[in-house]
């Protein structure tokens, strides 16, 4: 039987899906994106902080080719998809009518139902937009992006809109999602609690460049009350202009911890 000595043989680097090197998106003389340079790596989960205008939204928009750049160079898969803070449902149309919306496959329908059933709609499968409670619609349009098997998922403040409990339900389906499929994910948020809870990495953006680039190491399942997550979040909060800020006392992004606590611990017992 064949050997083989791996010990002088060359690594093999593979290229990040996602790559920008120095781009620069403007509007009139405002570089909203200012030499931007960025690798997400296959299966990263990325969070991305910044104030409002600091060009959060304009990378998403560029990162789903919604938008274009000035200058620069931007590599990403060709297999993207985005879910945005509204589901941008069709409302004359059903759920799976909805997830399969685009789908060009001969099975686009056990598709549709295939991902409806992952995301915990199996129900639901035939009922309107206009029938749906906020956390239903947004699965919808969750499942609507994976249906694609996406190599890359931008999702644009998806949980802002949702009651508290119904936002913890989403984090761990997105994070089993995640798991299981395994994209590159750019998750855009002004919640600093829930870019530590979901991120491998949290991005601060501030006048459309990298302000800073913090690799979150705290072990999964994640709550507030580890150790080293108020550090975390007492920095993000200082790159964000909150000053003052203490891990001990931080002023809260979203909820308080105790309450933010006590309902992760709630959504997961069900």
């Amino acid at each position: 039987m064949a050997t083989f000595d791996l010990r002088n043989t060359p690594s093999v680097t593979i290229p990040a899906p996602v790559q920008l090197r120095n781009v620069v998106r403007q509007f009139g003389q405002q570089r909203v994106i200012d030499g931007l340079d960025l690798d997400i790596a296959a299966g990263e989960f990325v969070a991305l902080l910044g104030a409002s205008g600091s060009g959060k939204t304009t990378l998403l928009r560029t990162l789903a080719g919604l938008d274009g750049i000035d200058s620069g160079e931007l590599r990403v898969p060709v297999a993207r998809a985005a879910v945005f803070q509204e589901p941008r449902l069709m409302p004359w149309k059903s759920a799976w009518k909805n997830v399969a919306l685009g789908l060009r496959v001969n099975d686009a329908k056990a598709r549709a139902h295939a991902a409806l059933t992952e995301v915990g709609l199996a129900h639901r499968l035939n009922a309107f937009p206009a029938t749906l409670s906020g956390g239903e619609a947004q699965r919808v349009a969750l499942a609507r992006g994976l249906v694609r098997e996406p190599k890359l998922l931008l999702l644009d403040e998806p949980f802002a809109a949702l009651d508290a409990l119904t936002r913890i339900r989403m984090h761990q389906l997105i994070i089993d999602l995640w798991r299981k499929h395994t994209p590159a994910v750019l998750l855009v948020t002004h919640d600093v609690d829930e870019a530590i809870l979901l991120a491998d990495r949290v991005i601060v953006l501030a006048d459309g460049k990298i302000a800073d680039d913090i690799r979150i190491d705290l072990p999964r399942q994640r709550d507030s009350g580890q150790a080293g997550f108020q550090l975390i979040r007492s920095r993000l909060l200082g790159l964000l202009g909150v000053k003052g800020a203490e891990p001990d006392t931080a002023p809260q992004a979203s909820a308080p911890d105790s309450t933010f606590s006590e309902l992760r611990r709630v959504a997961s017992a069900r």
